[in-house]
Parts: C-alpha cells; sequence; structure tokens
C-alpha cells in the first residue's frame, strides 16, 4: 500500500507516492506556462492545468512499486477558475500573481478597513486575493461572473476532474480574503463586497476528510486502481509545515521554493495588533484545532533568474550550482541583493519594489554574485523572522525543506545570518509528504496526524550558526536593512 500527495504550485506540479513510513517510492513532476493577456494579468487553461495533473499522477501510478490506496491534493492559494453548473471552466484561471484588481483591492480595503479585514480574515489585503478579482470580474466581465456557477481553487478544480464533489479545506478557504478564520467558516458580509454568496464559492471542511472514491472511468484516466479514496488536501504551506512535522504550538517552518515561507504554529489565529503592524497571515492550519501564521518573501526566483542569465548553455543546473557553491569566497562577499523581483512581500508589501545588487566591483564574478544572492535572501530572511518572532516571540529553531534546503552554503548562510538552528528533514518533497498524510488519515492508515508525523516524519541533521561567520556579517546585514528604505527614496522621486 501507499499513499499519494500532489502539489499543485503556480508554474508546476509534483506528485509523489509515499510508503507509511514516508519514503518515497515514486515522484513525477509537470510543467505548464501561464499566459499574460494585458496589463498586470496572468492566467492560466485549466486543462492545461489538469492535464499536467492527470500526467503527473499517472507517471506515479506507474512508477510506485506499492498500489496507491489513497491521495489528497494541495495547491498554492489565491489563485481560482470559474465553472458551470456541470463544473466545466468557463474562462481562463486567474493566478495568483495576477495583479488587475488594484483598484477593487483598495476599495476593499476603504470599506471594511484594514484591521476589520485582518480580524476577520487574518489578511492584509492585497490584490492577489480571489474576493477583489470576484469584483473585477463582476464590473469587467459581466458575462463570465454571470455565468459562473462556482469560483474554485485548483485543487478543487481537479476533484472536479476526477468526477469528485468540489470540496476544500480550511486553509485553502482561508486565502480567499472572505473566509473567517476564527468562526472556519464563510463571511457573507466579506463576500457582499463581491456580491456572491457562499453557495458560489467550494464546500468547506477539515483537511483529511473523505472526498470520495475513484469512479472507473476516472481511475483509468489516472492510472489507479478503481475505487481509490481522495480527500481534501489543503494549502501548499499548510502543508508544507504538516510534512516537516510542524503541528504543535511554537514550532517553526520554512518552506524553501520559488517564494520563501516561514510559518509559526499556534493554537490560536494572531489577529492582534502586533500581528496586524507586522503584515502577518495568519490562518487556520491543515492540523485540526490549529493556526500558522506565516512570512514569506520571493526568493528561489533570484536564484533561477541568475542562473537563466549567466548559465553558459552547456550546464545542468544541478552542476552548476555545485559548481558556484565550490567556487564561492570563504568571507561575506560584501554584496547587498535584494531579492524582490516581483516586488516586496512581508512586512511591505510593495508591488513596486524591485531588485536590486549593490557593491559590484572587478572581483564579482558568477561565483560572487551567486554566494551575494544566497547571502541576500538569506539578510531577507533574517528581517522577516525578526518580524515573526516580534510578532509570536522567540524561537531558535526552525524546520526547513525545498529546494532551497538542498544547498549546504545557502543553509549554514542562513544559520550563521538569523542566528537560528535549522533542522533537515528526510523527505525533500515535504508538500506532497503533507497532503499523502492527510489521505492516510482520510483512509485510516494512521490514527491521527500526531501519530502520522511519528511514524513518516525525520529529522536527518541540524545547521548551527557559526559564531564567528555571525561576527563577520554583522557590518553587511546592517547594511542589507538600510537598502530597502535607501532604494524606496528613489522610486519616489
Amino acid at each position: 500500500m501507499s499513499l499519494m500527495g500532489v502539489d499543485i504550485g503556480t508554474s508546476s506540479c509534483k506528485a509523489a507516492a509515499f510508503d507509511l513510513a514516508g519514503r518515497i517510492l515514486a515522484a513525477a513532476a509537470r510543467q505548464y506556462q501561464p499566459t499574460f493577456p494585458g496589463p498586470a494579468k496572468v492566467e492560466m487553461d485549466p486543462e492545461e492545468l489538469w492535464q499536467a495533473v492527470a500526467s503527473a499522477i499517472a507517471a506515479v501510478a506507474r512508477g510506485a512499486a506499492e498500489p496507491v490506496a489513497a491521495l489528497a491534493v494541495s495547491s498554492h492559494g489565491e489563485t481560482f477558475i470559474p465553472v458551470d453548473a456541470r463544473g466545466t471552466a468557463i474562462a481562463p484561471a486567474i493566478l495568483n500573481v495576477d495583479g488587475r484588481a488594484t483598484a477593487e483591492a483598495a476599495e476593499c480595503e476603504q470599506r471594511f478597513g484594514r484591521r476589520g479585514i485582518f480580524q476577520t480574515t487574518g489578511q492584509i489585503v492585497n490584490p492577489s486575493y480571489p474576493l477583489v478579482k470576484f469584483e473585477w470580474l463582476r464590473r469587467y466581465e459581466p458575462e463570465v461572473f454571470g455565468a459562473t456557477h462556482r469560483f474554485v481553487g485548483p485543487s478543487d478544480y481537479v476533484l472536479l476532474r476526477m468526477g469528485l464533489p468540489p470540496y476544500t479545506d480550511f486553509s485553502i478557504a482561508s486565502r480567499y480574503l472572505a473566509f473567517d478564520v476564527s468562526a472556519r467558516r464563510w463571511s457573507a458580509e466579506m463576500l457582499g463586497f463581491a456580491g456572491i454568496g457562499c453557495e458560489q464559492l467550494p464546500r468547506v471542511t477539515e483537511a483529511g476528510t473523505v472526498v470520495g472514491q475513484l469512479a472507473s472511468a476516472a481511475a483509468a484516466d489516472l492510472g489507479l486502481p478503481a475505487g481509490t479514496l481522495v480527500a481534501v488536501g489543503g494549502h501548499d504551506q499548510a502543508c508544507a509545515a504538516l510534512g516537516m512535522g510542524a503541528i504543535s504550538a511554537g514550532m517553526v517552518s520554512d518552506s524553501i521554493g520559488t517564494f520563501e515561507c516561514v510559518a509559526h504554529v499556534d493554537d490560536q489565529p494572531r489577529l492582534d495588533d502586533a500581528a496586524l503592524d507586522a503584515s502577518l497571515n495568519s490562518y487556520c492550519h491543515v492540523a485540526p484545532d490549529c493556526y500558522i501564521t506565516i512570512v514569506y518573501f520571493p526568493a528561489g526566483i533570484m536564484v533561477k533568474w541568475f542562473t537563466d542569465l549567466f548559465a553558459n548553455g552547456t550546464e545542468k543546473s544541478g552542476d552548476l550550482y555545485v559548481d558556484l557553491e565550490a567556487k564561492a569566497p570563504a568571507e561575506p562577499t560584501g554584496l547587498l541583493v535584494l531579492p524582490y523581483l516581483i516586488g516586496s512581500s512581508t512586512p511591505h508589501f510593495d508591488s513596486r519594489a524591485t531588485g536590486a545588487i549593490v557593491g559590484l566591483t572587478p572581483v564579482s564574478d558568477r561565483a560572487r554574485i551567486y554566494k551575494g544572492i544566497l547571502e541576500g535572501m538569506a539578510c531577507e530572511l533574517g528581517v522577516v523572522t525578526d518580524v515573526l518572532a516580534g510578532a509570536v516571540g522567540p524561537f531558535d529553531t526552525i524546520r526547513a525543506t525545498g529546494g532551497g534546503a538542498r544547498s549546504p552554503l545557502g543553509m549554514q548562510l542562513r544559520a550563521d545570518i538569523t542566528g537560528r538552528c535549522f533542522q533537515l528533514l528526510e523527505s525533500p518533497e515535504a508538500v506532497c509528504l503533507g497532503a499523502a498524510l492527510l489521505a492516510g488519515l482520510a483512509a485510516g492508515v494512521y490514527g491521527s496526524l500526531a501519530q502520522a508525523v511519528k511514524q513518516a516524519v525525520r529529522v536527518v541533521d541540524t545547521v548551527k550558526p557559526d559564531p564567528r561567520a555571525s561576527r563577520a556579517y554583522a557590518k553587511q546585514i546592517r547594511q542589507y536593512r538600510a537598502l530597502y528604505p535607501a532604494l524606496s527614496l528613489i522610486r519616489e522621486m
């Protein structure tokens, strides 16, 4: 018997099958391409998304040594797809990075107030959220808005394509800017902003709830046995936290990918003034009766930009990273690198912020700039983790996973610059593992998520800060913290 977890990202999806001890039996990834139909507009063909997910699932089903007994689907948040009463997409998916609803976001904040929105939803209003884009559709594409039976997220859409009802969990629902995170239900008041009702959104339930079983036709399309159990997954960051074993209050996890997201586990949402002033997001976890409070920033996208730009065309990405890390200087580079290629996130949420490399000299070769980028990401992590600690209380240990956690240099820099210990996990696919554990819970394989974590999640190494390196970076850290405010003055000219 194996358990499958699916992770739907903004530009690719992954599927992985695990044995009951959390070891990967098979994994597959598929890419898809967003489209850019106009200024600030970012969309996706729902059919392309589904075909990618179905292909990844089928590849894993073929490769797993043990048959898949249950699966659950995790997804990034904010992206949504308008569907008709039959569950057929009637318009492209509007992605979370789409910024068309800037005016509507401002109007929403003016109507409810920044504090009022935060105390209900745990979110800081910005154009990424579905609620304000619903209002944009009502104004500018009324034919789509009027024909929509339900607005669903990527994971809910996948369930529909599997022939199952469009359930979503509390963590994904929290990313709509329309969910009361304390009451754990859709907020009729917030939905009133866009003139829609709860029935036009996915059905909400606890993560790890059974949705149904795959009928023969759907199972055959996916290469799975008929009757395979399908469970409700959750938001990718919440599933990542689960896949790292962060399900108890006070635990902290770090998922390092295109964005780097640090999640602190709580038994209540953090909706106080300290969390609001820090522009935190606090919302439902996939673990029962738990919440996560997160900070995040663009991370891996900066590394990808650099390697795409400076690779010589013949180097494989994995070999290039190894070579760059081997040639990186031992001392601090002195470079100040802001990783804001697509704007900043916590705590500024400044869409006008841009990436920057300050301090270039004639000795700034590829390896030095690469290390400077890793230093910049570590400095930004230091900023956001200090912001998080100021709201939730101090912490000195963080569990880490994701593509960035595979970089020994990057992880050591994170430890040295933040002054915190980083625990590395055996499984490199925490999101898929978290979803698979929810599938196992639904199937009765595990009696609780605590049992699932004990059986399937293992820390294999700890990266500790080097006090000498931390002292060496003290000046560069101070300079980094001054860079964003200094560049803000330039942007205002």
